[in-house]
């Protein structure tokens, strides 16, 4: 895995968006997998000033969102559907029809055959080029919590306590946070051809030094990105702050600005 420390969020946030705008330039219509919540939120936003100021074209991009809420409707204010197209597709060139986020209003009855045809059209679409992930509190990569197999597929899972305690802050009390959500499976995330996983904050130091350089384990199911030819960990300090090998990252990255490209 590459790993790059960054001072700040602000430049993490600039370092996976220059990733992404070197794609989009080189494949016009490239296939983006997109996650939700805070950490991204800084990415998206450069994404937009890319677009407005320099005149990055999203025009032919798809992209496919990793998980929703099952229970909320497109338009409720928290679901994922709203958060992209509040913090990042109002913003750009990109096609209503291109862009696909998990429809959380699916009859229970039809969620099996809807997942599996969500992986399919990821499939006709040549797959995914660039996959962004976040971590969650206790591990998680997507709605994959604790136990989940390292070869699961887009489906209806369960979410942890600690998950439905950490997503409260963006619902009025716990008890409005949906007890279910859609999501990607571990397995169907590693089919990615490339992976951004993004980190920020002392609260995530330890959850992230486990993902990184502890054992690959179905615990903490982000720890499977190890098993990914080609992952960039990009991560600000605090976030860093309990990786054992930050002289070895730091100078893998010195090394690659010599030589002009990457080393792995």
């Amino acid at each position: 895995m590459r790993v790059i420390i960054k001072k700040t969020y602000e430049e993490m946030s600039k370092e996976a968006a220059k990733i992404i705008k070197e794609l989009i330039e080189r494949k016009p219509n490239c296939v983006l997998g997109l996650a939700t919540g805070s950490t991204p939120v800084g990415l998206y936003k450069e994404l937009i000033r890319m677009h407005r100021e320099e005149g990055l074209d999203f025009s032919q991009v798809i992209t496919f969102n990793l998980d929703e809420y099952y229970g909320l409707a497109p338009d409720h204010p928290q679901s994922y559907r709203y958060f992209m197209e509040e913090n990042l597709f109002k913003g750009i060139n990109i096609k209503k029809e291109n862009t696909h986020v998990p429809d959380g209003t699916v009859k229970l009855e039809e969620v099996e055959e809807y997942c599996r045809k969500y992986e399919e059209m990821i499939k006709q679409a040549g797959g995914i080029d660039i996959q962004v992930l976040g971590i969650g509190g206790d591990g998680h990569i997507a709605f994959n919590e604790p136990g989940s197999s390292l070869a699961s597929r887009t489906r209806l899972v369960a979410l942890d306590e600690q998950t439905i305690k950490d997503n409260s802050r963006f619902f009025e009390s716990e008890e409005e946070v949906p007890r279910f959500a859609l999501s990607m499976g571990v397995g169907t995330i590693l089919e990615a051809k490339e992976i951004i996983f993004l980190a920020n904050g002392k609260k995530k130091a330890e959850v992230v030094a486990k993902a990184i350089e502890g054992p690959v384990t179905s615990q903490i199911t982000a720890s499977a990105l190890q098993l990914h030819p080609k992952v960039t960990a990009i991560l600000d300090e605090e976030a860093a702050s309990q990786l054992k090998r930050i002289s070895y990252y730091k100078f893998v990255e010195e090394a690659e600005k010599k030589i002009g490209r990457r080393l792995y």
